[in-house]
């Protein structure tokens, strides 16, 4: 009994080679991920276990009842002739990860061939991996990761259930006991840590691949929130050296350049001190702008050999601004085997995420030249740490919460459509400006979680009244941002919109540190310099109000140091000062 186990034990090296093989399929990520996969992905995954449970079959062991020898392959068996195999794992898993359907399908499988094999225990062991398939999928549950002790229990309880049907089923029932006694126990335990380390492989790839992704997205949007403030400009030879030296600090290269169409504008690493600014010279510099696609030059073997170039490896990466080539990163390596397929994506990364970053500046270019000047001020407010933080809230909710995950991203999405709406459009609704703050609001409270609680006292029939965009949501940023800075919880944010007989009021309350009184008289009259901030958001919205109503729209401002702060104002309610003036009845005709 005991050689027996450890055969099977060795034969479990198949399991873990076919484990790493799934890996690389993307039917069975779907399979760990998906709540459901459709009628393709199911016969892929039914036809795969189920060859997968052949395989366990011939590569069982072939005993004989009445010698009681064990032969290492399985071919065909004669009548007093059985199999210790492994048929059970591949079908155990196809019914946790697939659900019935998948389990049983692949059973299926698997049992006619076990049945045209032959042997006193043909159609038992058939039988039996027909209910193997049926218990795993008892055990699928949709939205829940299959644990490893799972995995052990139900390959070990679906080998136990073989083993009861051999007893039941088989005739002689002399050599039933027989093998059973002989292979019974080292089946169980051999199948149920076969199942379990068949899942442990595979999520430990998966999960190093999907970490691997992560830390690399992360970099380069850590990056690309150090590089912004340098590229608002576009490409100089200041705002290049500023990125190229932040990009050597990050990534592990022997150097990094950049250039424009014509120049090297910097280059930071090894050979910075004596390589300089000057012409593009060297061939594959020129290829890859002239290509505006990333090319590879190998010193070594003489593609792109630059002269003097005592790097083994060059990667140039082009920079576009709508689709036109502007410039160049050079990444410089020791060798070529330093230019690994990871590496290569996060320059395309980089290279892309760059590129955005001049077709923002140059999109900050026209604003500058644009009649609404308010509106181009409160464009350059969206921050990019807001952005870069959402965008990793999300990262991390999408293997624990990805239904939260892809709630904040409609946030996201809503909140960015509105405040590109802001260039076309100079009126909206005090209803899409409330969308557009409860959008704010809950991308906040996602990335705050139990910090932050948020009250709202509406009046829905004002809702519809005309305002300027971008109006509401500066006012509760301004608040979460500096009102709550040195809060970690309690933070109460009040949002009132009522209206009176003439006019509409919206208020903003927070109970955050507040602020001092000269400079509560100060905000939003012009734009101060502070290390906590310049005001811009709340001067731009006092500005366009009142430009818009008058200067009974002004922004009025109250607070306490430690009591919070309100900010409100007022405008006026025009429907309900045509019908005052009018017809004094038209309250009653609601």
């Amino acid at each position: 009994m005991f050689e027996l186990f450890i055969t099977m034990m060795e034969r479990l090296g198949i399991i873990v080679t076919i484990a790493f093989i799934l890996t690389r399929f993307q039917f069975f990520r779907n399979m760990i991920y998906l709540e459901r996969l459709d009628r393709k992905q199911q016969l892929t995954a039914i036809f795969f276990f189920g060859f997968f449970g052949i395989i366990g079959t011939y590569t069982g062991l072939r005993l004989s009842t009445e010698t009681l020898n064990i032969d290492r392959w399985v071919i065909d068996l004669s009548a007093d002739e059985a199999i210790a195999n492994s048929r059970v794992i591949g079908i155990v898993i196809a019914g946790m990860l697939g659900g019935y359907r998948v389990g049983i399908g692949a059973a299926l499988i698997a049992a006619i061939h076990r049945f045209t094999l032959g042997g006193f225990t043909a159609f038992s062991c058939g039988l039996a991996t027909i209910f193997a398939g049926v218990l795993a999928g008892m055990f699928h549950k949709k939205n829940k990761q299959v644990k490893l002790r799972s995995a052990f229990k139900i390959g070990a309880l679906a080998e136990t259930i073989q083993m009861l049907i051999i007893l039941l089923i088989s005739r002689p029932f002399e050599k039933a006991l027989a093998l059973v006694e002989v292979i019974g126990m080292p089946m169980i335990i051999a199948n149920g840590l076969g199942c379990a380390l068949f899942l442990l492989i595979i999520k430990n790839v998966i999960n190093e691949e999907e970490k691997a992704v992560a830390l690399q997205a992360q970099k380069i949007l850590r990056i690309a929130d150090q590089t912004l403030v340098h590229l608002r400009n576009g490409i100089t030879i200041s705002s290049a050296r500023a990125v190229c030296q932040i990009i050597h600090n990050d990534i592990q290269t022997s150097a990094v350049a950049m250039t424009n169409l014509t120049d090297i504008l910097a280059h930071a690493g090894v050979g910075e001190d004596h390589r300089r600014e000057g012409p593009v010279e060297t061939a594959f510099i020129k290829d890859a702008i002239k290509k505006g696609k990333i090319v590879v030059g190998q010193q070594k073997t003489g593609q792109y050999r630059e002269k003097g170039n005592q790097f083994g490896a060059t990667v140039i990466a082009p920079l576009k601004i709508r689709g036109d080539t502007v410039g160049t990163l050079i990444f410089y390596f020791r060798s070529e085997k330093e230019v690994t397929h990871v590496v290569m994506e996060l320059i395309s990364g980089l290279s892309m995420i760059i590129s955005n970053q001049l077709e923002m500046a140059e999109a900050d270019k026209a604003y500058q030249l644009a009649k609404e000047a308010e509106i181009i001020s409160l464009q350059a407010q969206i921050s990019p740490h807001f952005l870069f933080n959402t965008l990793n809230t999300v990262i991390s909710l999408i293997r624990n919460d990805p239904s939260k995950a892809r709630k904040l991203l409609v946030s996201l999405s809503h909140f960015l459509r509105q405040n590109l709406s802001v260039t076309t459009n100079n009126m909206t609704t005090l209803e899409q400006e409330l969308k557009h703050t409860k959008a704010y609001l809950s991308i906040e409270q996602a990335r705050f979680v139990d910090k932050l609680e948020v009250f709202y006292d509406i009046d829905e029939d004002v809702l519809l009244h005309s305002i300027p965009p971008i109006t509401l949501q500066p006012l509760v940023e301004n608040a979460v941002k500096h009102g709550f800075k040195n809060k970690e919880r309690d933070c109460m944010l009040n949002i009132l919109i009522r209206k009176d007989d003439r006019n509409i009021y919206v208020t903003v309350e927070d109970n955050g540190d507040g602020m001092s009184e000269e400079r509560r008289g100060q905000i939003g009259m012009a734009p101060i310099e502070s290390k906590n901030g310049n005001g811009l958001a709340l001067y731009n919205v006092n500005r366009r109000l009142m430009m818009t109503f008058g200067k009974s729209a002004a922004l009025k401002i109250s607070s306490s140091a430690e009591k919070g702060t309100s900010v409100a104002f007022s405008i006026e309610n025009e429907e309900e000062a045509i019908g005052n003036g009018q017809n004094h009845k038209s309250d009653h005709c609601r």
